[in-house]
């Protein structure tokens, strides 16, 4: 069985860089876009979450947020945030799995 636009995604629980979120309330009823990358502190993954991140506004006016997810940790997560600021222009705005 697959997901399919408009699905209700499955629940979870999840450390991230914002903290533990549960999937469903941390998106409190808004549209979400849940996106994956293979590793933090690589050259072309560092430009996906930048340019997620200088998108922000856009998001929000359509009711969208916004979350990654990695195989690192939160930790490498969050030491990796500087290096997504100078690609992307703005902080990390969303949270990381």
């Amino acid at each position: 069985m697959g997901i399919r636009l408009g699905d209700v995604a499955p629940n979870f629980t999840a450390d991230t860089t914002e903290g533990t979120i549960d999937f469903h309330e941390w998106k409190s009823g808004m549209w979400a876009v849940l996106f994956s990358h293979p590793a933090d502190f690589t050259p072309v993954c560092t430009t996906e979450p930048g340019r997620t991140a200088g998108l922000q506004d856009e998001f929000e006016k359509r009711d969208v947020k916004t979350i990654a997810v990695s195989v690192d940790s939160v930790e490498d997560h969050k030491g990796w945030a500087p290096d997504i600021q100078d690609v992307g222009g703005v902080p990390l705005n969303f949270p990381i799995i």
